[in-house]
């Protein structure tokens, strides 16, 4: 018996937030130990002000991508029937 789609849907949503949360995690840890050097590549830009700062991890969003893109693709592809 084939599982209907609302279930299949759900799992994927329940994969998804739980993969969101570990990533999440992740760069939460790497900001504050600095391991990867993720938060703190070339490219990222930050600006100090006398009464603001402001930081746009352009590259650091970039290389995220990539990775999940990449884990997920392999994720995908190991799935397939």
């Amino acid at each position: 018996m084939e599982p209907s789609a609302p279930f299949q849907l759900g799992k994927i949503l329940v994969i998804a937030g739980v993969v969101l949360a570990i990533a999440g995690l992740l760069l939460i840890a790497g900001s504050k130990f600095s391991f990867f050097g993720l938060g703190r590549l070339p490219g990222d830009i930050a600006y100090k002000g006398k009464n603001i700062s402001v930081y746009f991890p352009i590259v650091t969003s970039l290389v995220v991508s990539v990775v999940l893109t990449l884990l997920l693709w392999l994720i995908s592809w190991m799935t397939r029937k």
